[in-house]
């Protein structure tokens, strides 16, 4: 049975200067990464998608050198359109997400709509399935992580489906063949697949 993984990256450098598309890992969040190295589930991926995003392709770039693999970068991976409003306080940030995932076919402050941000999730991927045989991780973003999560599980949009904690990192995986999930969220040092 051939699984996806969905790895949502972890801490990230955050610059308010710069386009939240555009930010990198941090120290820590690389440290995540390769600290996920030594568990069993990675030595079985043969394929490995990402976000266009920069700290994804940095996230799927850590996997990549481990195992000699490439990263298929599919656009439509990355995170729910929020350029409306850029930056945002994490006070402030909450709020606007809480209401994003109450309220999936309105745009709340101009960020894209959570029903279409899962139609979006839903059909890249589709596409990152398509790119070959055997265990694939897909590296993305919480929000459009849960989405997904919510499509798989039968379930309306809700945000408790959203990965636990801070600073993303978690993980769960579902099977490629009958897209039925195989474990909820789960920290990925921690993770058993």
């Amino acid at each position: 049975m051939s699984r996806a993984i969905l790895i949502t990256h972890p801490e990230v450098a955050i610059d308010p200067a710069v386009p939240v598309p555009d930010w990198t890992l941090s120290p820590t969040g690389f440290n995540r990464m390769r600290a996920v190295l030594d568990r069993p589930w990675v030595t079985g991926l043969r394929h490995i998608a990402s976000s266009a995003e920069r700290k994804a392709r940095d996230a799927a770039g850590v996997l990549a050198a481990h195992l000699g693999l490439e990263v298929r970068v599919v656009e439509g991976l990355g995170e729910n359109d929020r350029s409306a409003t850029g930056f945002l306080p994490p006070d402030e940030f909450e709020r606007v997400a809480d209401a994003f995932f109450a309220k999936p076919e309105v745009s709340i402050r101009g960020w894209e709509r959570a029903v279409d941000a899962q139609a979006r999730m839903l059909a890249a991927t589709e596409e990152a399935l398509a790119i070959g045989d055997g265990d694939i991780a897909i590296v993305a973003h919480g929000a459009v992580g849960a989405l997904l999560l919510c499509h798989l599980a039968r379930r309306p949009i809700g945000r408790d489906a959203d990965q636990p904690g801070r600073g993303g990192g978690n993980l769960y995986a579902f099977t490629r063949t009958e897209r039925r999930l195989l474990c909820g969220w789960q920290r990925m040092e921690m993770a058993r697949l």
